[in-house]
């Protein structure tokens, strides 16, 4: 169990590091405290894990049109749901969020990265020997 904990604390330091940085680089994006700063970060993590995909699925063919980059606009919905629903974030507009949810993205990325490498993912195409899958 503590193998499946490492990254997904891994995952939220890095995304609470992306907040804070962002907070300090767009004038329009500030937290009230610490506390503010990790619930957004956590609230954040579970939006891409859950509000994102839904969103992507449903605006799929504007995406296509666009050549993906309304995914940039999905980005900055969700970090702009998250301010809503976080007490003591607070973030000034669209264009805001559409700035620093592409900054976030790519601090994101480097640190993820630098910090955890690449996730290695192993899918089971057939049982071990002398097993059964059912």
């Amino acid at each position: 169990m503590l193998a499946n904990l490492t990254p997904f604390l891994l995952h939220w330091a890095i995304t609470a590091f992306a907040l804070w940085v962002a907070a300090h680089v767009f004038k329009g994006l500030r937290f009230d405290g610490g506390g503010a700063l990790v619930v957004a970060a956590l609230l954040l993590g579970l939006a891409n894990a859950v509000v994102r995909p839904l969103l992507v699925l449903l605006t799929l063919p504007l995406t296509v049109l666009s050549f993906g980059l309304f995914l940039l606009v999905i980005n900055a919905l969700v970090l702009m749901l998250v301010a809503r629903l976080v007490r003591g974030f607070h973030l000034d507009g669209f264009w805001t969020a559409f700035w620093a949810s592409i900054f976030m993205s790519l601090l994101s990325i480097v640190l993820g990265l630098v910090l955890g490498g690449t996730p290695e993912f192993t899918v089971e195409t057939m049982p071990a020997p002398g097993q059964r899958w059912l």
